[in-house]
C-alpha cells in the first residue's frame, strides 16, 4: 500500500515538462563528453538521462492510473 499523495493532472504534465527539459541538458552533457573523449562524463551523462527516462515512465504511469480511477468513479 502506498501512502504517498498523487499529484494532480497539471501537476504530473508540469513534472513531465521539467523532467523532459533536464533531459536536454543531460544530453548536451553527453555530446561535450563525446568530444572532449572523457569516458566518465559519458557514463555519468547516460546514466542521468537513464534515470530521466525512468522518470518520465513513472508518471505517465500515473497519469494513466489517474485516467483509470476517472473513468471508474466517473
Amino acid at each position: 500500500m502506498s501512502t504517498v499523495k498523487k499529484k494532480g493532472k497539471p501537476g504530473t504534465y508540469l513534472a513531465i515538462g521539467s523532467t523532459l527539459f533536464a533531459a536536454f541538458s543531460n544530453i548536451k552533457k553527453i555530446r561535450t563528453a563525446r568530444g572532449e573523449q572523457d569516458t566518465l562524463q559519458l557514463v555519468d551523462g547516460l546514466i542521468r538521462v537513464a534515470a530521466v527516462a525512468t522518470g518520465v515512465a513513472l508518471l505517465i504511469r500515473e497519469l494513466r492510473q489517474a485516467n483509470d480511477d476517472d473513468i471508474l468513479t466517473g
